[in-house]
């Protein structure tokens, strides 16, 4: 059970009444002379985080000793003044006073934790000069100095030098190894101490359990636990958060809860933190909220994480109430101020739905403090819901007010470049990328690949590829969809079959493209074939996105009976993406029963949404069954339904001119729809035969089907 706030409060000011007790009789009896006296209560001063005080009286103690400034360095280390303990420590030197292992132990601490390696490295020539090298205490403080600024060559090398390693100089070691992700390392360190007989603490398996997050771990993260458990440390509050975290990302949710369960009395808000993202991370959304209510109940006030996990739960749209709801608790608990919770807040507006942009604009614009992730979220918001002009104009914006731009306002504003096909400014902002030394970073690669497939530079995409380390799915995935979609469903194949070779982590979105090039090639067995070995071969479950692809796979081949005995099988229920590509590939096929069958099922799921009655339209207009399309025209007029005109537009000399159907806000409109007039009739002359006026009757507008391409015939 956590301790109130108020509780905390009323024990430290009785410490430090305590000590101001103590320091009044200690004054009275004349005690203060006797440095042991004196350095106790100089010590208390200092875990009071009375500075001030502490150090009016270590200027009067008389006959000072090494404790007693080793008590000062520590007392100012532990307050992050890594500055006055290292003027204290120069100080101490001049008064000819000797270092030992707890003046640079404590030294040690505070550099680490402020990741001052160019101080740590002087230190570190300071304890060779002195002989403390092969001091446990320097030792080891050293090494965990090493080991938190990531130098874990470094830190290895001082390991070697301790005489007796204890289980602190062991736990820093494997705790660096563990931050840079070196698995085998780490674990091969665990084996050498079990075998010097060294025993393993909670802060050598919290660190270890870090390293186990994926589902081929699963079976290692068993034997681990099994050694906490024989250990005596699984109700140890570290190692069972790190263990439900372990567990989860090992894709054991139930293995997650059953250690969660077994920490009854023992659990802290870490505890319920790691439970609550175990949840999410598994899309169990309704346990997520009922753990978050369970913990208030228990008496566990929810923490900036708690807040921010929570409010990332509910940008479904079943969960909108909940967003609402929690957000007028974090308005009433006085938390809105918080950067960290407004971006959580701006985040789930803008998952919510493209209407809810209103409010994520007027929760950043009402910010007092603005963060860099504040501002990626509306940046990428922009991209993501297509107001791309508007993403262009806040990046302009972020540049001009020197906010710093890192990855991920890159790749946003490079994948709004792709969706205008502003080449020129999309390689503008290429070279700023470079500048700024994101040339091999993966998201910005993957937006340049998209960014150059996108605009049919294929070549310039793949060269962005081979510019990244290629050691994760990101940048690969991007390519595969580039080659896919340029009609290069071969290449992109043989791309996939190479990253499995190089043990590239293949992942959902790795088989979203494979199908996507499958479909575009026709290759229907094969695309099926990957459909059904994503979860034995790979251990990737299909999810909604694969049967869509697998729907429109079969639906480009005409096979239309089975790709609705293929959503008919799915284990879920299929969601109006799935239908949509149903219908696509019913209008192609011109088969209206079954159209109008899915439709229905749309038209349940959103009604609201006007893709379905215009490709419902464009089959009963194909097919001239006229009554029907007039049916769901006045269908459309009664549930209040509009058609969301399209928009065209083409760059031409580094300017987006932007069209939409019967568009007369051009400059040039004259002279391009006359341009037009020629080409239509041109057209029609040269097809008169192939049936292009049925093509034409599909739409309700004359030059609506009209792309940017057409429209940049005209000389302007």
């Amino acid at each position: 059970m956590r301790r109130p706030l108020n509780s905390l409060i009323q024990s430290s000011a009785y410490a430090f009444y305590k000590v101001l007790t103590t320091h009044c009789h200690a004054l009275k009896l004349g005690t203060l002379a006797d440095v042991y006296t004196a350095n106790k209560i100089l010590n208390a001063y200092t875990r009071c985080k009375e500075l001030h005080i502490a150090r009016k009286l270590f200027d009067e103690i008389p006959h000072r000793d090494t404790v007693s400034w080793n008590t000062m360095i520590a007392g100012f280390v532990n307050c992050g003044n890594l500055e006055t303990a290292c003027k204290i420590l120069k100080n101490m030197r001049r008064c000819d006073f000797d270092f030992d292992g707890y003046s640079f132990g404590s030294l040690l601490k505070g550099v680490a934790s402020a990741y001052r390696l160019e101080v740590g490295q002087q230190l570190h020539s300071m304890v060779i000069k002195m002989g403390y090298e092969e001091n446990v205490y320097a030792g080891s403080a050293l090494l965990d100095m090493y080991a938190k600024c990531e130098k874990v060559e470094d830190a290895y090398t001082v390991f070697e030098y301790l005489p007796e390693p204890n289980s602190v100089s062991w736990n820093a070691l494997i705790a660096g190894f563990s931050k840079v992700g070196d698995r085998s390392t780490a674990f091969w360190l665990l084996h050498c101490m079990e075998k010097e007989g060294v025993r393993a603490e909670d802060g050598t398996f919290a660190p270890l359990l870090t390293l186990l997050d994926d589902i081929e771990f699963y079976k290692l993260t068993i034997q681990i636990h099994g050694k906490i458990v024989k250990h005596g440390l699984a109700f140890d509050n570290t190692v069972c958060n790190a263990m439900i975290t372990a567990y989860s990302e090992c894709g054991s949710i139930r293995d997650a809860r059953k250690v969660f369960d077994g920490a009854v009395g023992m659990r802290d808000l870490v505890t319920w933190n790691s439970m609550l993202a175990a949840y999410l991370v598994h899309e169990e959304e309704e346990l997520g909220f009922q753990l978050f209510l369970d913990m208030q109940r228990l008496g566990f006030e929810p923490d900036i994480y708690t807040y921010t996990s929570i409010l990332s739960a509910c940008f479904e749209k079943a969960h909108k109430s909940h967003g609402q709801s929690l957000h007028a608790v974090v308005i009433k608990r006085g938390l809105e101020y918080l950067v960290p919770i407004s971006n959580a807040l701006i985040a789930m507006y803008l998952k919510s739905n493209n209407t809810s942009m209103r409010e994520a604009l007027k929760l950043f614009e009402s910010m007092e403090l603005k963060d860099r992730v504040s501002w990626n979220s509306i940046l990428t918001g922009f991209s993501q819901i297509g107001l791309n002009e508007d993403a262009l104009k806040l990046f302009g914006q972020m540049r001009s007010l020197m906010v710093e731009i890192d990855h991920y306002a890159f790749s946003a504003v490079l994948r709004s470049c792709a969706d205008l096909a502003t080449l020129q400014l999309g390689r503008q902002v290429h070279v700023l990328a470079i500048k700024s030394g994101f040339k091999t970073n993966d998201f910005v690669a993957s937006a340049l690949i998209f960014l150059y497939s996108k605009c049919g530079i294929i070549e310039d995409a793949r060269k962005s590829f081979e510019e990244t380390p290629n050691d994760s799915s990101i940048a690969w995935n991007s390519l595969i969809f580039g080659y896919a979609q340029n009609g290069q469903g071969s290449i992109a194949l043989d791309l996939f079959f190479l990253m499995r070779d190089r043990k590239v982590r293949l992942d959902h979105i790795t088989f979203v493209a494979v199908l996507t090039a499958c479909s575009h090639i026709g290759l229907v067995e094969e695309g099926l074939n990957f459909l059904k070995s994503m979860e034995s071969d790979y251990g990737i479950p299909p999810r909604m996105e694969h049967y869509a692809c697998a729907v429109d796979l079969l639906g480009r081949a005409r096979r239309l009976g089975e790709a609705r005995t293929l959503i008919e099988s799915m284990s879920f229920k299929p969601d109006a993406m799935v239908w949509k590509t149903l219908l696509g590939a019913c209008r192609v096929c011109g088969d209206i029963e079954l159209a109008t069958q899915v439709a229905s099922h749309l038209l349940e799921l959103k009604p609201e949404e006007h893709c379905t009655y215009v490709l419902l339209s464009h089959l009963y207009g194909h097919l001239r069954r006229w009554d029907e399309k007039a049916n769901l025209t006045r269908l459309m007029r009664e549930r209040g339904v509009k058609k969301v005109p399209g928009w065209s537009w083409i760059e031409i000399k580094n300017q987006v001119h932007a069209f939409n159907a019967e568009d007369q806000s051009h400059p040039l409109c004259k002279e391009i729809y006359q341009m037009l007039g020629e080409l239509m009739e041109e057209i029609t002359w040269l097809d008169t035969d192939t049936g292009l006026d049925i093509l034409i009757s599909d739409f309700d507008e004359p030059y609506e089907s009209y792309d940017a391409k057409l429209l940049s015939a005209g000389n302007f």
